[in-house]
């Protein structure tokens, strides 16, 4: 199964006959506020990843020597089964998650006495510190076993990239009929609730993250997640969302108009989005950097803006004084994975570029064959951006200033594509419909 693929590979990054072991402790139910308010369960992300067990309470011991996989399960009693259902018996929990040794909760202490690991490797203190409330004698590590798996999950196995896709296959569904579904007039929930109806009714349960579906000037709210208001005639929408395969997220995004039909600048902003998305998909491919990318789409944005009257002056002084950012204030994209912002965009080491913009780049290193990453530039009118540089004479000399005020209320748009790195470039595992003819075909058919 997968998840010994996972545990033999980060093992393999562990000293040869080491006496060591590795500890992890999987996701308690959490509830709303002291009450009894169940949130959705959803596993930790590297438990699930060494142990593919989506339940709570459970614990992880890996012998770093052996390479023995001790599995702890909860005990459950007659009110569990009240409330909750089936207790599984230890022949189905041996069944469903094959570790070498199944032992109950209350065994931790014992098993590591037995096993004298020389060290015990956590996640995080949180984790050491339940290691040592165990017994103080023990040696608790915590750096080792984060850098190990930031890396192990940042190359994906061929099994987690079919999970990928199949939640890519179903988000294309939801983000499609979303799109056909549109009309002036609805409300963003209404268009949340198509959304979540196609991606429950082909078999995803679980939201990969807060989805945002955004009208108007909402558009222009980088994380907006109210998702009340009414879309009217006229408006752009905006819509990102996605939700997760077996803990594998799909991320999306796709802004169309409202009433079917793109305006002048409708159609001339979300062109310029376009052109930086496809360009930097265009380049993609092992050894290009993430922030190389990222530059090259502020500086399509920026021309696009220039063309369209919205910017003046030279596109490399531009550049340098960052104005790209009063429009694309966010980064280019993300790894994704069994987290939306999946681990391992910077390796230790590595800092980020202190510049507007660029700084909230979530992926700063070379793109190898294994990873998937977003490809989501945007341009947004964002007053509290735009506003103060009409007023700094460092930043308005290169705005027209009547321009821009007219588009104040503009919103935003914003486009994200999902793509797995190939020995020779990427696959791309989106598939909604982003050209301007497209999603106007679509929303008028």
């Amino acid at each position: 199964m997968s998840t010994k693929l996972h545990r033999e590979k980060l093992l393999s990054l562990f000293e040869e006959n080491q006496d060591g072991v590795i500890y992890l402790k999987g996701a308690d139910i959490m509830y709303r506020y002291g009450t009894d308010f169940e949130f959705p369960f959803r596993q930790e992300s590297n438990f699930w990843y060494l142990t593919g067990v989506n339940e709570p309470e459970y614990h992880a011991v890996l012998d770093i020597k052996s390479g023995d996989y001790h599995l702890f399960a909860p005990e459950r009693d007659a009110q569990f089964a009240v409330w909750h259902g089936m207790i599984k018996s230890n022949e189905q929990i041996q069944q469903d998650y094959a570790p070498d040794h199944l032992h109950r909760a209350n065994d931790i202490l014992s098993i590591l006495k037995k096993l004298t690991p020389s060290a015990i490797y956590c996640l995080d203190e949180e984790q050491a510190e339940f290691i040592e409330d165990l017994n103080r004698d023990f040696n608790v590590e915590t750096e080792t076993l984060q850098d190990a798996l930031t890396y192990c999950r940042c190359i994906k196995t061929d099994h987690e990239l079919d999970l990928m896709r199949e939640a890519a296959r179903v988000n294309n569904i939801a983000h499609l009929e979303a799109m056909k579904a549109l009309k002036p007039g609805m409300h963003e929930y209404e268009m949340k609730a198509i959304f979540d109806y196609h991606q429950t009714t082909n078999g995803l349960l679980q939201p990969a993250y807060t989805g945002i579906h955004a009208g108007g000037t909402n558009s222009a709210i980088l994380h907006y997640v109210e998702n009340r208001d009414k879309v009217n005639d006229g408006d752009l929408y905006l819509i990102d969302a996605g939700y997760e395969k077996d803990g594998y997220a799909s991320d999306v995004t796709r802004t169309y108009p409202a009433n079917g039909r793109f305006s002048g600048d409708q159609a001339a902003i979300y062109q310029i989005v376009l052109d930086a998305l496809n360009k930097c998909i265009e380049n993609v491919k092992p050894g290009v950097k993430m922030e190389e990318l990222h530059l090259g789409a502020c500086r399509i944005i920026l021309h696009g803006l220039k063309e369209i009257g919205v910017l003046k002056g030279d596109i490399d002084q531009m550049m340098e004084d960052n104005i790209f950012a009063l429009f694309f204030p966010h980064g280019l994209g993300h790894f994704l994975g069994l987290d939306t912002h999946d681990v391992g965009g910077y390796p230790k080491g590595v800092e980020r570029i202190d510049r507007p913009g660029i700084k909230f780049l979530r992926v700063r290193r070379e793109l190898m064959p294994g990873m998937v990453i977003t490809i989501e530039p945007g341009i947004y009118f964002i007053p509290a951006l735009l506003k103060p540089a009409l007023e700094s004479p460092d930043q308005s000399k290169y705005l027209n200033e009547e321009r821009v005020n007219s588009l104040m209320n503009f919103g935003g748009v914003r486009i994200e594509d999902n793509l797995i790195i190939t020995e020779e470039g990427y696959e791309n595992m989106t598939d909604v419909p982003k050209e301007v003819k497209n999603i106007e075909e679509v929303m008028n058919r």
